[in-house]
């Protein structure tokens, strides 16, 4: 096993062809034996991403913050110089003849992962309207955006936002036509506590699952009689195992989730996760085959020196306002020497 260190701005790999210097703006994957441990992260390589623009999830609201400024659903990065100071995203990453190893490592003081929870207080069942934390990182699994990154992908309705200023609802998708991107996707609760992360790709016609269907169903009674759910008078139908609380006894303060998941089968669940909050950080490790055969998965090739440009974006405790990469990353994977 060998390991590279990181030795003040620049790192030196030494080749057949001599020393070459490795840039900026650059996640370098080294090559493993095996699947990395614990330990062995503590000697990647990292790379540190900024993603700016969104809205920490605090007990009190930063009192200079425009509220109009993080307006709903857009690309984060175009939100001004009043916002939150950045996120500061660790990320390393490791492969072996057969999978991707990615870790993600982030501050985030509250770890929310409790989804439009349920509390039974003894008498009848409240939803307590938790949000969640989460990430997406998309890449340009064709090669075709010269200037990739997170805000690079985001488009509204009428066109692509990159370099422009708006106000408007979102609905995330490609202007250019043929072209798509690799979308992993994961969530604290939905997606988190099931060790995957929701495998997608986008389009022109927005975003889809690599296998078609709804992973995500509100645990909710007046959901299936086609009402709107977490009302008042509502309740869930299953506890957080999973098992059906009708007739049973159920102890006050009991907890149930907001939305059920069901678990991919096949290509929508090629990302497959641990997730902890440790000391105030989320640490996520990804893992994914180099190759899947999936038609709408990017293909991972040791020793390509181009590598795979990718954005990422990080949500705090929301749905709909995220902290965005701005910065053209490549992921490498690095030839064994």
């Amino acid at each position: 096993m060998r390991f590279l260190i990181l030795a003040l701005i620049t790192i030196s790999v030494m080749g057949a062809g001599g020393c070459r210097e490795l840039g900026g703006d650059k996640l370098y994957a080294i090559h493993l034996d095996g699947p990395p441990e614990d330990s062995t992260w503590e000697r990647a390589l990292p790379r540190l991403i900024s993603v700016r623009g969104g809205d920490l999830h605090r007990l009190k609201k930063l009192a200079d913050v425009d509220s109009d400024t993080v307006h709903t659903t857009t690309a984060s990065c175009h939100h001004g110089s009043t916002l939150p100071d950045p996120v500061e995203v660790d990320l390393r990453a490791f492969y072996t003849d057969h999978s991707l190893f990615l870790r993600l490592s982030w501050r985030d003081a509250t770890r929310d992962d409790s989804f439009m929870r349920w509390l039974f207080n003894g008498v009848a069942w409240a939803n307590q309207g938790g949000l969640e934390d989460g990430f997406g990182i998309m890449f340009d699994a064709q090669g075709k955006f010269p200037r990739f990154s997170c805000s690079y992908a985001c488009h509204i309705e009428d066109f692509g936002v990159s370099g422009a200023n708006f106000h408007a609802q979102n609905k995330m998708r490609l202007a250019r036509n043929g072209a798509w991107t690799d979308l992993w996707h994961w969530k604290a609760e939905r997606t988190g506590r099931y060790g995957f992360a929701d495998d997608r790709f986008v389009d022109q016609e927005g975003m889809h699952g690599d296998e078609p269907g709804e992973l995500f169903k509100p645990n909710s009674r007046f959901a299936v009689t086609n009402q709107e759910p977490f009302r008042e008078g509502d309740e869930p139908l299953y506890d957080l195992q999973g098992e059906p609380l009708k007739g049973r006894f159920v102890a006050p303060g009991s907890p149930a989730p907001g939305y059920m998941t069901d678990v991919p089968q096949g290509g929508r669940g090629d990302v497959v996760c641990r997730s902890e909050h440790i000391n105030g950080h989320w640490v996520v490790t990804l893992q994914r085959k180099l190759r899947t055969g999936d038609p709408h998965d990017v293909v991972f090739v040791p020793g390509d020196e181009a590598g795979v440009s990718f954005g990422l974006a990080v949500m705090d405790h929301t749905l709909n306002q995220h902290y965005a990469s701005r910065t053209n990353e490549r992921l490498i994977l690095l030839a064994d020497q």
